[in-house]
């Protein structure tokens, strides 16, 4: 029953996402554009792009302002508010420490239950974002494996990784849904029902190309969260708890049973297995590539 009302709040939200994205395009092709003399009514391919733009980047915007609400609602969760225990206190007391560090809000501190050791961070900005932490997590690592991995995670943070894959998501479905719809375009003149349905196949197929891109980016910014963790803990507690992390995932029958391309948390979380199909899809470098980058810091 909680798995249906989540897939139903879902739907529900990605409709009303649509519908605002819908009156904003509405809004910024007839009126907003047109009071400061910019008419893209007139141009096909002017007005598609602009669509694209609103249809790409709107999107991935909702979405990171929305990605705590989503993150909570998605598992099931507690706030650490008034630690009570030696581990909340640990990870509360860090997390609090590293944003004294870097001048920013506490970020929301969080515990989930998953034996599956784990940990994300997310939030629209450095001042408004949450670190959530599995029990399997907690419960697992020694204390200085804990706070390397804590520090990675507002590693993130700190380096504005959320709003900078946001702004390369954003970049990529505007070229996804402009390519799609150019392309279809003159098919939906002749048949409007094939003409959908090529712009739909085209986006979905472009959409798994622009992932490579994406992937790409949430490696390298996996290897800047590590350095950080490197520089605010030690390398050796990062490469200690790396180890341990992916020794008790590939133990974890229920980490068997979620793959990478099958969570909606990959890209956050602080480890990720390889896609089957390819490296290029992957969001989180190789553990022996990161754990060679850490011993190789100068």
């Amino acid at each position: 029953m909680k798995a249906l009302k989540g897939i139903g709040l879902l739907i529900i939200t990605n409709i009303l996402i649509m519908i605002t994205l819908m009156i904003t395009g509405t809004l910024v092709v007839n009126v907003i554009l047109p009071m400061f003399g910019i008419d893209v009514r007139s141009s096909f391919a002017a007005a598609n792009f602009t669509w694209s733009l609103v249809f790409g980047f709107g999107g991935a915007f909702i979405s990171l302002f929305m990605s705590k609400w989503f993150a909570k609602r998605g598992m099931q969760m507690q706030q650490v508010v008034n630690p009570s225990t030696p581990k909340e206190r640990l990870v509360y007391e860090t997390v609090q420490s590293l944003a004294q560090r870097e001048g920013i809000n506490m970020p929301e501190v969080w515990v989930y239950w998953d034996d599956v050791p784990n940990a994300f961070a997310t939030g629209p900005t450095r001042n408004n974002a949450m670190i959530a932490v599995s029990s399997g997590l907690a419960m697992n690592l020694s204390d200085d494996e804990l706070k390397a991995v804590l520090a990675h995670e507002m590693g993130h943070i700190a380096n504005g990784d959320m709003l900078a894959t946001t702004l390369l998501q954003g970049l990529m479905n505007t070229f996804v849904y402009f390519i799609a719809r150019m392309i279809s375009e003159p098919v939906r003149e002749r048949n409007a029902l094939l003409g959908f349905v090529v712009d739909i196949v085209l986006q979905m197929a472009l959409s798994v190309l622009a992932m490579i891109p994406v992937t790409w980016f949430s490696r390298r910014r996996e290897f800047g969260a590590d350095a950080y963790a490197a520089d605010a803990v030690g390398a050796q507690a990062m490469v200690a708890a790396l180890r341990k992390i992916e020794y008790l995932s590939n133990q974890s029958a229920a980490y068997v049973n979620a793959p990478e391309e099958e969570d909606a948390l990959a890209t956050m979380k602080i480890y990720a297995a390889h896609s089957k199909l390819s490296g290029l899809f992957a969001t989180h470098p190789p553990i022996e590539a990161r754990i060679e980058a850490l011993l190789n810091r100068r």
